[in-house]
């Protein structure tokens, strides 16, 4: 059985983040999905996710194509949750391209196209501008 395992915030559930999950499925069997906690999103983003953890670990955990979902409390462990979760792939947005090469000793890695003209902050934009 092939291991894929994947991580983000998955704040504001969109059509990129369904093609990107559905298409990180399509290496293995399993699909193990690192969701960052609200204290990591606020770390890495400045701002708290719109929904809290809970919420978007249950909007994923209902999705047929992933098997597993876990909680991401530090960037500093990736290494630590590949191992742990006996990944044998690791599949991320092209956007982040290069920056998790160093876990080809453990791992393949793979990054994905994004859904072109769709991004979370551009969603809680356009919301805030249309309230504004």
């Amino acid at each position: 059985m092939r291991r894929i395992i994947t991580f983000g915030t998955f704040d504001v559930l969109h059509i990129g983040h369904i093609r990107i999950l559905k298409r990180a499925r399509e290496y293995g069997d399993y699909l193990i999905v690192g969701v960052s906690s609200d204290a990591l999103n606020f770390s890495k983003k400045g701002r708290n996710p719109i929904y809290p953890y809970s919420s978007r670990k249950e909007l994923l955990a209902s999705m047929r194509f992933v098997d597993e979902v876990f909680m991401e409390e530090s960037l500093e462990k990736k290494r630590e949750y590949i191992v742990k979760s006996q990944a044998d792939v690791l599949v991320m947005g092209d956007d982040w391209k290069g920056k998790f090469d160093e876990f080809k000793d453990v791992c393949e890695v793979v990054y994905l196209p994004r859904t072109p003209s769709i991004s979370t902050t551009e969603i809680i934009e356009i919301i805030k501008d249309s309230n504004g």
